[in-house]
Order: C-alpha cells, then sequence, then structure tokens
C-alpha cells in the first residue's frame, strides 16, 4: 500500500479529492493527559489560577479542530459540521480523558481534525496547569473510530 500524500516523484503533495463521492463521514478521537494526584485535586475542584481547565480546554479542542488545514500542511480545509469534545477527570490516571468526536459531509475524511482536537485540549490542560505540575504526561491519542467514504468504517 503506497503513501497516499507522495506523488510518483516522492514528492509531498495535497491529494485530489475531486473525484471522489461526497459522503456524511465521522471520525472519533481520545487520548489523556496524566498529573500529580495535587494537580488533579486542583483541577476537579475548580481552583486552578488561570480558572476552569476543563471549560477552555473543550473551546480549545473545537478551535484546533477547525484550524487543523492551517496546522497540518496537507490537509484539506472542510466544512466542518460538528465538533464535540469531552473531557472527564479520571481519578484512576490521575488525569483527564478527552474524546472528540467531528463530523462532515464531504470528500475526505475527519480523522485529523479529531485527533488535533484531542491534541490541543491536552495541550491546554498542561499549559493551564503547568504551574504546579511540569510532569504532566499526554498520550494515548489514537483514531478509534473511522466512517464514511470508500474505506468504510474503522473501530479500534
Amino acid at each position: 500500500m503506497a503513501l497516499t500524500h507522495f506523488d510518483t516523484k516522492g514528492d509531498a503533495h495535497m491529494v485530489d479529492v475531486s473525484d471522489k463521492a461526497v459522503t456524511a463521514r465521522v471520525a472519533v478521537a481520545e487520548g489523556h493527559i496524566t498529573m500529580a494526584r495535587e494537580t488533579f485535586e486542583i483541577i476537579s475542584q475548580g481552583k486552578a489560577k488561570k480558572g476552569d481547565v476543563l471549560s477552555v480546554a473543550r473551546l480549545a479542542g473545537i478551535m484546533g479542530a477547525k484550524k487543523t488545514p492551517d496546522l497540518i500542511p496537507l490537509c484539506h480545509p472542510l466544512a466542518i459540521s460538528k465538533v464535540a469534545v469531552d473531557l472527564t477527570l479520571d481519578p484512576d490516571l490521575p488525569g483527564v480523558r478527552v474524546e472528540a468526536t467531528v463530523k462532515t459531509t464531504g470528500q475526505t475524511g475527519v480523522e485529523m481534525e479529531a485527533l488535533t482536537a484531542v491534541s490541543v485540549a491536552c495541550l491546554t490542560v498542561y499549559d493551564m496547569a503547568k504551574a504546579v505540575d511540569k510532569e504532566m504526561q499526554i498520550g494515548g491519542t489514537r483514531v478509534v473510530l473511522k466512517d464514511g467514504g470508500k474505506s468504510g468504517r474503522y473501530e479500534a
């Protein structure tokens, strides 16, 4: 199987999707950020000095999805019809689990938008809590669902 973002000479290029069918497409991605127990308590009690960490991270994730083609050089600009970013406090990590769902009707999928939403939300949690915990770790970022288009459905 060949990589689609390279032409026959091996140069990077934006994939031509003009012949692809317009279909409903959805992607769901997940990730998490782990932190010290004290940091988790500060966030869960709403005592972070920069404000409501989860609300700000949710908005940042939504904005990140919308800005994906500005960040990833070969992504197509898409008319996104939905972005939902859910952040869940998980005391077992301890940390925050993030899930992003992105939908569009178009000629290419929204996996990159979902992954970007998760990444930006996790980075925002880090930014808002780094004053008390520089050892937080972001991980587990992956696509868990992709549906629509010629390649059909994928579920992790």
